[in-house]
């Protein structure tokens, strides 16, 4: 709890932590709301979409693209500490480096809550307000969609936090980040077999929010070899100790 308060003491007075932030609830209430009332065919988008249980499947989907923009801000965190010499600053008045690592951690842990919690808000009042079904058993029986972004939402914030500790440079770290999420392991998954590929960091943290109708994507352009949400938990979280780890052998071995 010391590291979390002394944490959220640099954060919470930080106005490019609220903008990033901002923009994060802006566009996610904006695309989900506008998308209401799209139509097509003369049929409402809103009501076909936002029904339970389905919503949650498609809420999370749309939600794991804005993972890149929690990483960003953890990266713009992380990085801002080694521009202002604060990091260093911690390590001298007594911090170790596994506190420094666990530190970011529970920052980690609280955007995802947060993250998820705005989720379940967003999914509820969408669904009572177009779902044709607000039974508690079409409400609940597929929320465990929500865990599963929980888990892929750390994993996204950990690799931004090893990426942010091995270049230190915030635009830097930022484009390699998103060059590796969204460029370099596209393209190792194109060289590799399914059977392979599905294991890769990015390729088992995208199983947790699978695309709807990826059935019928699959029999349009091929079939392809997913994990399912449950199969990929355990690859994640085996992730987000290795990205964790590897963070704490970045600092350990480099001066700050």
């Amino acid at each position: 709890m010391d590291l979390l308060r002394t944490e959220f003491r640099k954060i919470l007075p930080y106005r490019t932590f609220w903008f990033i932030m901002g923009i994060y609830v802006l566009l996610m209430v904006l695309i989900l709301y506008t998308s209401t009332s799209v139509e097509i065919n003369g049929q409402a988008l809103g009501n076909e979409t936002y029904q339970f249980p389905e919503l949650w499947m498609r809420l999370t989907y749309v939600a794991h693209f804005f993972n890149l923009l929690l990483g960003i801000l953890v990266i713009v965190l992380v990085t801002d500490e080694y521009s202002y010499r604060t990091l260093r600053q911690q390590v001298i008045d007594g911090l170790s480096r596994t506190e420094v690592v666990l530190s970011k951690f529970y920052v980690v842990l609280g955007l995802a809550t947060f993250s998820t919690l705005f989720l379940l808000v967003l999914g509820l009042y969408l669904g009572l307000v177009y779902s044709k079904d607000t039974s508690a058993t079409a409400i609940f029986s597929q929320i465990d969609y929500l865990p599963y972004y929980f888990v892929q939402a750390i994993a996204y914030m950990t690799l931004a936090v090893l990426f942010a500790f091995l270049i230190r440079k915030s635009g830097l770290t930022i484009i390699a980040f998103i060059a590796y999420t969204k460029i370099v392991e596209p393209i190792i998954h194109y060289n590799l077999p399914d059977n392979i590929d599905k294991y890769f960091p990015m390729k088992a943290l995208d199983s947790l929010t699978p695309m709807p109708g990826r059935d019928l994507w699959g029999q349009v352009a091929g079939p392809f070899e997913q994990l399912s949400p449950a199969m990929a938990t355990l690859p994640s979280v085996v992730f987000i100790g290795l990205f964790l780890f590897l963070s704490y052998l970045v600092l350990k071995l480099r001066d700050l």
